[in-house]
């Protein structure tokens, strides 16, 4: 491929005059880390290239949705077979069956599927149907969870609203989140029958990686059903990354809902929402709750989260974790060894980092590690070492089955130089 003649700061500047901040989600900007972003020209594998031709070891992954890691062979033959077939119909077509048939085949429970096109669609159709199917209105989430950019789950989210300082949004009203209840993360609430719905990210990854405590996810299951509310799992980053079944697999615990997306598209716009027969069946057009879209099964998304699929059995797991904790401990001690103290949470494939003393269990803990300051330069001096992590502190680290022990090395070396540097200047 030629080398393009446009460089990062020419791009940014003319995305700037067409799209608001320069980009189509607000966490690419750099505006909490500060510089310009590198604009990606091609990845393949662990690594990906900017449009300058710099090479980046890269664990933004796509924020997780590509797992096989960019461009993986079997993916772009699957992609390019059934674009050949046609790109979008506005009818079923069999590999919306097929998918479907694999998602409700890995999660015992959700017994029925609806696509969809993204994480926000899943969560926000999951909510409508969970009101629905309850006759209730108020849905609890929790502080730092993020659950998609529908008005009423913008209360107190994570990720981009989080790197960004918003603590909800402008332009929602108050009507929209009158009946959504904030409340801390890893504490079991005491609900009332008012409640639709609790819903929560099982293992918490958009205030950096923090781990449900022990009982947590337990005692919200036991609270949901003391009160007839329903438990809606959004596991749009953990499903089918953390084990074959996602985090229900991992924890035994099993709630009446779950949103899906990032791996199930295969580095293509695709999600979806699953339950019980008796939830999903309420859906039109069995039911009175509606929910559509003109995208939704994308032939080509399918095509690609079949073949990822297919890819991830237990042996793939298991490297996953496998990889995860190397990079964890080598990340861990290249720091400590340097002075700086970090945490490295690990949750099978995921890992954070916060700038902390002790282990970060809730969101006011990992806001404390943001405020260090510490992130801009430690994800800046990456960069510069050719290690792409993500440009906001409230995100986690995403290797893929295509990260070699040669790149954690490369990686925790540079780590190590960075922490230096970062002790160094304090």
């Amino acid at each position: 491929m030629a080398r393009s003649t446009v460089s990062n700061a020419s791009l940014f500047q003319r995305a700037q005059l067409v799209a608001p901040g320069g980009v189509n989600s607000p966490v690419r900007a750099f505006r909490s880390v500060g510089g310009t972003p590198y604009f990606v020209a091609r990845g393949s594998g662990s690594r990906v290239w900017d449009v300058e031709g710099r090479e980046y070891l890269d664990y933004v992954q796509s924020y997780g949705a590509s797992i096989v890691g960019h461009a993986h062979p079997a993916v772009v033959a699957a992609v390019q077979e059934a674009a050949a077939d046609g790109s979008t119909f506005g009818a079923p077509t069999e590999r919306e069956v097929l998918l479907a048939e694999e998602l409700s085949a890995r999660v015992p429970g959700a017994d029925m599927v609806r696509l969809v096109s993204s994480g926000t669609e899943a969560t926000m159709s999951a909510v409508r149907l969970a009101r629905g199917a309850t006759g209730r209105d108020r849905v609890v989430v929790f502080d730092g969870c993020y659950h998609g950019h529908s008005d009423g789950l913008l209360a107190g989210g994570g990720s981009g609203v989080a790197t960004l300082g918003i603590p909800a949004s402008a332009g929602v009203p108050s009507a929209a989140v009158s009946s959504t209840l904030v409340l801390p993360y890893n504490q079991v609430p005491a609900l009332t029958e008012e409640v639709a719905c609790v819903i929560v990210e099982p293992i918490a990854a958009n205030m950096g990686l923090v781990p449900p405590g022990p009982g947590f996810l337990e005692g919200l299951r036991a609270e949901c059903d003391r009160v007839g509310a329903l438990l809606v799992f959004d596991e749009v980053i953990t499903g089918f990354r953390v084990a074959r079944g996602g985090a229900a697999q991992v924890f035994g615990v099993e709630p009446d809902l779950w949103c899906f997306g990032k791996v199930i598209g295969g580095g293509l716009p695709l999600a979806a929402f699953a339950g019980r027969r008796d939830l999903m069946e309420q859906l039109a057009p069995l039911g009175p709750i509606y929910q559509a879209g003109t995208l939704s099964g994308n032939p080509l998304a399918t095509a690609a989260g079949l073949a990822v699929l297919s890819l991830l059995d237990d042996a793939a797991y298991a490297a996953l974790a496998a990889t995860a904790g190397r990079l964890a401990a080598g990340i861990a001690g290249a720091c400590r060894g340097a002075g700086l103290e970090v945490q490295v949470p690990v949750a099978g494939p995921l890992l954070g980092i916060f700038f902390a003393p002790s282990p970060v269990g809730d969101y006011e803990a990992s806001k404390a590690s943001a405020a260090t300051g510490l992130y801009p330069a430690f994800m800046h001096g990456l960069l510069e070492r050719g290690v792409a992590v993500a440009p906001g502190a409230y995100e986690v680290l995403f290797p893929s089955l295509a990260h070699t022990d040669a790149d954690l090395e490369r990686t925790v070396a540079a780590v190590g130089d960075v922490a230096k540097a970062l002790v160094a200047t304090r």
